[in-house]
């Protein structure tokens, strides 16, 4: 592991949450692996594609993402985890616009030179 993987990775997941703030569907796509599953709080696990799509026509509305804290930053050869906690304030599946402190439990992978984020779990903190 190098403070350079390190910094990679915590910068992959910045990257993710501006990118759902911004409504930025190719900064997605190329950030989160094909495969990618992100398991949201009721327990249900979202394929990338659906996710995307449901931020893309605001199914899942993001309106900001706070930074509060990253910890737990691991990198092994080709495997990475990290846990971030941010207040996210969103409108998700037709509720009303809410702040959640938001914790991601984030897996990811090197492939061909790059990190991908390849399985999310959401929970709060």
């Amino acid at each position: 592991m190098t403070r350079s993987d390190e910094e990679a990775v915590v910068e992959i997941y910045r990257a993710e949450n501006r990118a759902m703030v911004e409504r930025d569907q190719a900064t997605l796509e190329r950030i989160l692996a094909e495969t990618m599953t992100l398991t949201h709080m009721t327990g249900y696990v979202q394929p990338r594609q659906e996710w995307i799509a449901q931020i893309m026509d605001g199914k899942m509305k993001y309106y900001s993402s706070t930074e509060e804290r990253v910890f737990d930053v691991v990198v092994e050869g080709y495997q990475a985890s990290l846990v971030g906690q941010n207040r996210v304030k969103a409108s998700v599946w037709g509720g009303g616009v809410s702040t959640w402190p938001l914790q991601m439990r984030v897996n990811l992978k090197r492939q061909a030179g790059r990190w991908q984020i390849v399985s999310q779990v959401a929970s709060t903190y």
